[in-house]
């Protein structure tokens, strides 16, 4: 659903300054020399110096020693959830995926902007890259949101979402009374959405429920990803 103009133009403005400006409160890093950043068990998720498309399996990542990359290698492994929780945010993400791979990034472990090997995708859907997915009830999906453009690089590039979210509100009863919102989606320096509210929790989150808070996911059992350089910024929008 779209908002009225009324609370889309503030919003869209307090991008613009946001996005240029340094935002007075900490910046969080959870990418680094291990994964002190993310909760629980994170499965065979690594840390590495680098990756690069496989010189003898495209549809793998070569990985260097090092640090500064979290990488999900060829086995399928679990989604993984930072121990920082987020409501309102700014949130950068550097991704790479070799060949028919994909993976997703959950605001508040909710919903997903979709990552997926769509290079030189013509007719574009919610599954593609930067695509924000579908909802899921009896059986059928609904509300998925293809990306405007075709933004993506080839696999075995690094790629980048720039992410302005607000989260749900909820009264003092805890009834939630508005929507979560991604009030723009940048997918490698080109806008692929703007102002887009969703109902509910995106298919294969793992929660049902919202809520003002909570863990940002990276989705770790579709195939080969490496991420690095996420940060979150929090807001007040």
């Amino acid at each position: 659903m779209k908002t009225t103009t009324a609370l889309t133009i503030p919003l869209l403005s307090l991008f613009a300054v946001t996005s240029l400006a340094a935002d007075p409160r900490e910046t969080i890093t959870l990418t680094g020399k291990n994964l002190s950043a993310w909760k629980g068990n994170t499965g065979t998720w690594k840390v590495v110096g680098d990756a690069e498309l496989g010189r003898k399996n495209p549809k793998v990542l070569d990985t260097k020693g090092g640090t500064g990359v979290i990488y999900n290698g060829p086995k399928k492994t679990c989604d993984i959830f930072s121990k920082y929780r987020h409501g309102d945010a700014k949130v950068h993400v550097e991704f790479m995926v070799p060949k028919s791979s994909n993976s997703g990034v959950y605001l508040q472990g909710r919903y997903e902007v979709q990552i997926l090997d769509s290079w030189g995708v013509k007719e574009l859907r919610h599954g593609d890259c930067g695509g924000i997915y579908q909802r899921w009830k009896d059986g059928k999906g609904y509300e998925g949101h293809p990306p405007k453009v075709n933004a993506s690089l080839p696999p075995g590039k690094w790629q980048t979402f720039d992410i302005l979210f607000r989260a749900p509100r909820f009264d003092k009863d805890g009834k939630k009374i508005e929507n979560a919102r991604f009030i723009r989606v940048i997918h490698n320096g080109k806008l692929v959405h703007e102002d887009v509210e969703v109902t509910g929790p995106t298919r294969a989150a793992h929660f049902s429920d919202e809520k003002p808070v909570d863990s940002l996911m990276l989705q770790g059992d579709h195939g080969p990803v490496a991420y690095r350089n996420i940060r979150i910024t929090p807001l007040d929008l």
